[in-house]
């Protein structure tokens, strides 16, 4: 760079050193104003870039974020698994087969062996006359035990069921039994069976092994033989 001396100040001092100030005739502003504003507007500029710098790291968090919950695929709704009922059944949860019922009777026969199969074996309606069963839904003591009867709703759903599945006494004159030994009913559903002693509840299992289960269709090979 060629510098152009315009004006020279030469002062002699002790040691005869001759000090000389130079300006650029081309510069509008002196050099020392030039490299001030050069480092403020570095100094400015720093900042910004941080900043924009900052930005740019969030938006590429934020993105990947988007991105991976978009690729990732969305689980099902919890849903309520049925519980897997095991080969062995107690009473209180029966088997409702093999003998299906209507969608109308299904209710009905859920409250039959939730009141009438956890205390006791729980046996076909068909057994016993309709009759028997109006007269046990209406009395709380029930074989010398005082129960709680379903009321309302549960007692309409549950009558219904057995009204459908029973046959009423044809002869008004018939006793109404209160034991499956007493029932005629009983009997003409065993006509080949001849009974070593009076059956019960008990006893309905010797024949039908599945019998707490509801499934009064399975019989012991010695029962197939006599029916």
């Amino acid at each position: 760079m060629t510098i152009v001396i315009l004006k020279t100040t030469a002062s002699i001092v002790e040691n005869r050193s001759i000090v000389v100030k130079c300006e650029d005739p081309h510069s509008p502003l002196p050099m020392k104003t030039l490299r001030k504003r050069k480092s403020n507007t570095r100094r400015q500029s720093a900042p910004a870039i941080v900043g924009l710098t900052l930005l740019l790291i969030l938006f590429t968090v934020l993105m990947g974020i988007g991105l991976a919950q978009a690729i990732e695929p969305k689980s099902a709704p919890n849903r309520i698994q049925p519980t897997p009922q095991s080969s062995t059944q107690s009473p209180s949860q029966p088997i409702i087969q093999p003998d299906p019922v209507s969608d109308r009777d299904k209710a009905g026969q859920i409250l039959y062996l939730e009141n009438c199969a956890t205390c006791h074996l729980g046996i076909p309606p068909a057994v016993m006359p309709t009759q028997t069963w109006q007269a046990l839904l209406q009395d709380p003591q029930h074989y010398g035990i005082n129960i709680d009867l379903p009321q309302g709703t549960d007692r309409r759903i549950l009558w219904n069921y057995i009204k459908t599945a029973s046959r009423p006494i044809a002869d008004t004159g018939d006793r109404v039994p209160y034991r499956i030994g007493d029932s005629r009913y009983f009997r003409a559903l065993h006509p080949k069976i001849k009974f070593a002693e009076k059956p019960t509840l008990t006893t309905c299992i010797t024949c039908h092994p599945s019998a707490q289960g509801f499934n009064f269709r399975t019989l012991t090979p010695e029962a197939e033989k006599s029916s």
